[in-house]
């Protein structure tokens, strides 16, 4: 066994780090944890993990801080970095101390609820041999009542993120008076999502004698501004370049007008072997319009952003896990903490602003010794974002087409076939046999009677009638009905042409309406199909009523999502959604059953099952709070 590496929420292994190559690197060649004097009771825990050698980052930073030093860290995810902390952090307790009415002696600032559920589990596991420490992990998006239980019966150890933490303090139900040890995980992720007031707050209600441990991907100005002001004549140290790339993961890139992105990452899915794919997006916005979008092109896909309630985060998380999701949509921040080693595939639907960002994107996948794929999206005028990105991370990435329809085609046909020799081997084909022959005798007779055989789809007559009608049904079974493909994979010609030819006036007129929405605000992305023609809303059907409105956080692409995979409809099967305080209203196109009540009942959205049943339409129902979009509004809820 290597070095002791708990997973973080980024990159997965040791191996994503090019440490080597970094020039300011300087651990020491092989140490072991018993080098390192831990207390007898740590030692005891990591002998029992299996680990002996520390990773660089835990060699230089564990000395430092049991010698009660603050320092700054530099280290990607992967490294280990939650051990160099969380060893050092448990070795400050005191364990005998009266820790009850949250009194608590160590705080961990993680960005969030994912980061703070791992690290708080990876301190847990370090304090194996401390039986009276406890530990605790406070986040938002989960139930204010076993948090503050829990603090108020006493824990040393408190990891959560600033938000929760700051309202904590505010109730009253945690105190940082007693705090030795303060750590602040990925604290370049922390300001850049808006919690810079609250870490100052924070770090102005603990004791001036504390010592505080910083850990960051990047050491910007802001970072810096924040080590200078709180922490006591820190020692840096740092280990990894931040523009290492995963060597396990083939890096590819498609030029794709934006208007046909939607379409050109439906064939992606269509062809991928991949067990499972996570796309990213740029913002929340963008993620809810391609998940709504995929799932109304009939994908199983699910979508997580910062304002998805964590137990529906928990459940699609595991579904992917479990393999029964194949397609996850997600911003960058929604994605951190996600380890899943199913993900075969990453597609970067919005190439990100930052070679950071692009790093810790494609570590999704690759995982666990298994080779990934990342495949981004590059419109014609981001080709200066890609070689900024190559010049980053020093490598260039394979440009590839994206498939054609009648790849697409061909792909479904391939597993069909591949298929053919296990079916048989089961057994009971006699039914298709039979019809089979009585279709190609048919065929062969009315072929015979006609005066003009030409006229006949299986004119050769014999084996070559079989052929055939094999052919048609085989044509049939991937969706290819003739001249519907023909003309969307002439489209598909003219869309490569476009994006080998680059922007006419036209094209950036029409990118720039697709990035930005119309003047109405419309934005019109997840309204388009792969022709840029707009999709034709299902028929208004029955309306039924079910049980989750604005008060549970319920939205419109949550519903889709929950009706689709776990209710077992189809997108086609849904038409207008309208979002009313403490229930929502849904026509559907498909006449259900009991079953089909039964199971979308069980349903769940923002942690609440449906509870599905027709609409009455009473008529003192109050319209939709989003009916009416205004500017100072958030957008219409409505689908």
């Amino acid at each position: 066994m290597t070095a002791l590496s708990i997973p973080d929420s980024t990159l997965p292994t040791e191996q994503t780090i090019s440490e080597q190559s970094a020039p300011e690197q300087t651990a020491p060649t092989g140490p072991t944890f018993a080098d390192l004097g831990l207390p007898a009771a740590l030692q005891a825990a990591v002998d029992d993990l299996g680990f002996t050698t520390p990773s660089p980052i835990q060699a230089q930073a564990i000395p430092e801080l049991l010698a009660g030093r603050d320092i700054t860290g530099v280290a990607q995810t992967g490294t280990g970095k939650t051990a160099a902390f969380g060893i050092p952090l448990l070795a400050a307790l005191d364990p005998d101390a009266d820790v009850a009415g949250g009194h608590v002696q160590a705080l961990v600032l993680a960005p969030t609820r994912e980061l703070a559920l791992q690290v708080a589990e990876a301190v847990e596991s370090f304090a194996s041999h401390l039986p009276r420490v406890r530990v605790t992990s406070v986040y938002g998006g989960s139930p204010y009542q076993p948090q503050q239980r829990a603090l108020r019966e006493g824990v040393h150890v408190v990891v959560g993120t600033p938000g929760r933490v700051m309202d904590h303090l505010e109730r009253g139900s945690m105190s940082l008076d007693g705090v030795k040890f303060l750590v602040l995980d990925e604290a370049d992720e922390m300001l850049r999502m808006g919690f810079a007031e609250d870490v100052e707050t924070i770090f102005g209600q603990a004791p001036a004698e504390r010592q505080v441990a910083l850990f960051s991907a990047t050491m910007p100005p802001a970072i810096r501004s924040v080590a200078a002001t709180h922490l006591n004549n820190p020692v840096a140290i740092a280990v990894s370049r931040q523009s290492s790339t995963v060597s396990t993961v083939e890096q590819n890139y498609a030029v794709v007008p934006f208007r046909h992105k939607i379409g050109s990452l439906v064939r992606v899915l269509a062809t991928s072997d991949a067990d499972a794919t996570i796309v990213f997006t740029r913002t929340r916005k963008d993620a809810e319009e391609v998940g709504a979008a995929l799932v109304e092109r009939g994908t199983s896909a699910a979508t997580i952003s910062g304002d998805v309630a964590q137990k529906e985060r928990e459940r699609i998380v595991e579904r992917l896990r479990s393999g029964a999701l194949d397609v996850l949509v997600a911003t960058d921040v929604a994605a951190r903490g996600l380890d899943v080693d199913r993900i075969g595939l990453v597609v970067n639907f919005d190439i990100p602003r930052e070679a950071e960002a692009y790093v810790h994107r494609i570590g999704r996948t690759g995982r666990a010794g298994r080779t990934g794929r990342a495949l981004s999206f590059v419109t014609p005028h981001e080709r200066g974002k890609l070689k900024h990105i190559e010049r980053t991370i020093r490598a260039s990435l394979t440009e590839v087409e994206i498939p054609s329809p009648r790849d697409v085609s061909a792909h479904r046909a391939s597993r069909l076939l591949d298929a053919v020799g296990s079916r048989i081997e089961a057994g009971r084909l006699d039914l298709y046999a039979r019809m089979l022959r009585e279709r190609v005798a048919t065929a062969d007779a009315s072929v015979e009677a006609s005066d003009d055989a030409t006229e006949s789809p299986v004119a050769a007559g014999g084996d070559d009638d079989a052929l055939q009608v094999a052919a048609a049904l085989l044509a049939l079974a991937v969706g290819d009905d003739g001249p519907q493909q023909r003309a969307a994979q002439e489209e598909h010609e003219r869309e490569r042409a476009e994006a080998k030819g680059g922007r006419t006036r036209e094209t950036h007129r029409a990118e720039r309406t697709e990035r930005d929405g119309d003047r109405t605000g419309r934005h019109p992305r997840s309204d388009r199909d792969d022709r840029g023609r707009g999709i034709r809303r299902p028929a208004a059907g029955t309306r039924y009523r079910i049980s989750v409105g604005h008060t549970h956080g319920a939205q419109p692409r949550g519903i889709v999502g929950a009706l689709t995979n776990e209710g077992g409809l189809s997108g086609g099967d849904i038409g207008k959604i309208d979002i009313f305080g403490n229930f929502s209203l849904v026509d559907i196109s498909r006449t259900l059953d009991d079953a089909d009540m039964n199971r979308i009942g069980r349903a769940h959205v923002a942690g609440k099952a449906l509870r599905i049943s027709l609409d009455k339409g009473a008529p003192e129902r109050r319209a939709p709070r989003t009916e009416r979009p205004r500017t100072d509004r958030r957008p219409a809820r409505t689908v």
